[in-house]
């Protein structure tokens, strides 16, 4: 097993003879860490952690780490990290805390960016990409495909919808609606259809244009939000991605940004 004689790794850690453990990292109890997965340098891991296959961990990140919550009273919490991540530098990610369902989780083939935190309780799908120093607080949820720009910070409780896109330096208070372009350089304004992404992953343009029509009719239209709704559902052809959309309206409870 490639360890290098720098690290320190508890005995009850589980690690797959095909990862790598570079110099100076630190890898406490009940850390499992899955095939060819790599630790590059001076990474830090508490347990009880799950990390799946063909991670790749670059230096100074912190994994595992008891909560910033101050309710967090020393309770077994565990994060799970799935497979095929990138977690670049000073990344630091926090295990889940009783009031959250105990468990931090980050799904597959995500890209997590530089000076990024991902605090207890986050629960983070597949696809995404976060930018450079994107904060999360607890209990934030972030659907697959979603891309968060650098410097964006997220308040706890918020949902990320699937296919959504998050500008630069925004600060996000209510949920972000699935397969929308947000931008807030004080308060947070939906400027419409991720059009661009969604183009690129496939999305057809019938689906494209329906969904921009859904979003001009919540945020153009002077309707409140059970009108547009009702509009949407009167006017806009059905798609599944629509469906979705309008579920998730439904189920807001913070309210959403428009």
């Amino acid at each position: 097993m490639p360890i290098h004689p720098t690290a320190i790794v508890d005995p009850s850690a589980r690690i797959d003879e095909s990862a790598v453990v570079g110099p100076y990292c630190i890898i406490g109890a009940e850390v499992e860490i899955g095939t060819r997965t790599r630790l590059m340098a001076n990474l830090y891991l508490e347990g009880p952690t799950r990390i799946g296959e063909d991670n790749l961990f670059y230096p100074y990140s912190t994994v595992g780490l008891a909560s910033q919550d101050k309710k967090y009273a020393g309770e077994r919490a565990e994060t799970r990290i799935g497979d095929r991540n990138t977690i670049r530098e000073f990344v630091s990610i926090h295990r889940g805390t009783e009031g959250g369902g105990l468990v931090t989780r980050i799904g597959n083939d995500n890209w997590i960016q530089a000076y990024g935190h991902i605090a207890h309780d986050v629960q983070i799908g597949d696809h995404t990409t976060l930018g450079n120093a994107v904060t999360f607080a607890g209990h934030v949820v972030v659907g697959n495909w979603a891309t968060i720009s650098a410097f964006s910070a997220v308040h706890q409780f918020c949902r990320i919808g699937p296919h959504a896109f998050i500008g630069g330096f925004s600060v996000v208070t209510q949920d972000v609606l699935p397969f929308s372009t947000t931008v807030s350089p004080r308060e947070s304004r939906i400027f419409g259809a991720n059009s661009t992404g969604l183009e690129r992953r496939g999305f057809s343009p019938e689906t494209i244009e329906s969904l921009q029509r859904a979003f001009r009719l919540l945020t153009r239209s002077g309707l409140n939000t059970s009108q547009a709704v009702e509009r949407i559902r009167a006017e806009v052809p059905l798609c599944a991605e629509l469906d979705e959309l309008l579920r998730f309206i439904e189920s807001c409870e913070r309210g959403f940004i428009k």
